[in-house]
């Protein structure tokens, strides 16, 4: 009877670890990305540096997602801020080229590491797939 308890709690305890483990890495995708992007956009002034304005917390937060999800979640957010806010569609902005400085590429990296990180798992899965697909005819 002790065998089995401590083969169950084992399993138990197992099962918990990888829960704690897998909501550990939820939060700290949530909290280090919009982190990342507010020290790209405000503290290194990449928006500045393209000519476009500081952005607040919700703006850093929607960015974020924005760069981190895929096609379909980009749509609905951007259906989303204009429904909010149609008066978006009239507004212009003048975005220029960042100069070439090292805090410029710094931020530049910043923010391609988290427009990367999904499409780099998509591309892991594809080629896994194909190559499991593969038939050699004609050998």
């Amino acid at each position: 009877m002790l065998g089995i308890l401590l083969r169950v709690l084992g399993v138990g305890a197992l099962v918990a670890g990888g829960v704690v483990v897998a909501v550990a890495a939820l939060v700290a995708t949530l909290l280090l990305g919009p982190l990342v992007f507010w020290v790209a956009w405000n503290v290194l002034d990449f928006g500045h540096a393209v000519g476009l304005p500081e952005l607040g917390f919700w703006g850093i937060v929607l960015a974020t997602v924005f760069l981190v999800v895929g096609w379909f979640p980009k749509v609905v957010i951007t259906a989303i801020v204009f429904l909010v806010d149609p008066s978006w569609f009239h507004g212009t902005a003048q975005a220029r080229w960042p100069e070439a400085t090292f805090r410029n590429f710094v931020a530049a990296a910043l923010l391609a590491l988290l427009a990367s990180r999904p499409h780099s798992h998509a591309q892991k899965r594809r080629a896994k797939g194909a190559r499991g697909r593969t038939s050699f005819r004609g050998s």
